[in-house]
């Protein structure tokens, strides 16, 4: 019989914060959707990302990026210089689960892929990233999900047994690596099927639809 879940860990991005480069880069590319597209693709790829967040400094990738295509300098630049821009709102049903999970008495914590150069300013402008207990970004560890490593290493830094914490991600690999660990890992989907899978966990949450 697996432990009572006694914590809860959130992903940030897709699951807390809408993060999307899209949202900087329709500014940059107006109505060509293709052209966006294709330099999300090609250029400033999710690949690309991810080594920022695995720890990569802005500054030597941008610049080697602007190296290997100077045409679109600028372009690049901006991912760094006007990163904020990326930033959505705050999934406001999913921090009413959290909310709901602190007053229950069970532990909440945050483990996400992200640039230790950008979760600094991305905890200014969301001011309830400090009511977790703890959080472990990528970037800061220089590993990143669903590498089990990260697992561990958060884990053994908050002192959590992984039968009784449950995980919540958007991305299918990284919920899978944290079940690989042996958390009670969830795939987010919206905030209303994250209530109903965490209540099925035994977490006292109320039974209600949430959008």
């Amino acid at each position: 019989m697996s432990a009572p879940i006694t914590a809860v860990t959130f992903d940030v991005g897709g699951v807390l914060i809408d993060w999307n480069p899209r949202y900087l880069y329709r500014k940059l590319f107006g109505a060509d959707e293709a052209a966006m597209e294709a330099f999300l693709a090609g250029v400033c790829t999710p690949e690309w990302n991810a080594r920022l967040d695995a720890g990569r400094p802005f500054a030597e990738a941008v610049a080697e990026l602007v190296a290997a295509h100077p045409d679109q300098a600028d372009l690049i630049s901006a991912y760094h210089v006007r990163w904020p821009e990326m930033l959505g709102p705050a999934f406001e049903g999913t921090l009413e689960i959290v909310r709901e999970c602190k007053a229950a008495g069970l532990g909440t914590y945050a483990l996400s892929n992200w640039s230790a150069e950008t979760f600094g300013m991305t905890r200014d402008l969301f001011g309830w990233l400090g009511e977790f207990d703890g959080i472990l970004i990528s970037g800061e560890v220089k590993m990143s999900k669903p590498d089990p490593a990260i697992f561990h290493e958060f884990l053994r830094r908050f002192s959590l047994d992984p039968t009784a914490t449950a995980y919540v991600d958007d991305w299918d690999r990284n919920v899978a690596a944290a079940a690989g660990v042996g958390m009670a890992a969830i795939q987010f989907k919206d905030a209303g099927q994250l209530r109903r899978d965490l209540r099925a966990l035994g977490v006292p949450l109320a039974e209600k639809a949430t959008a």
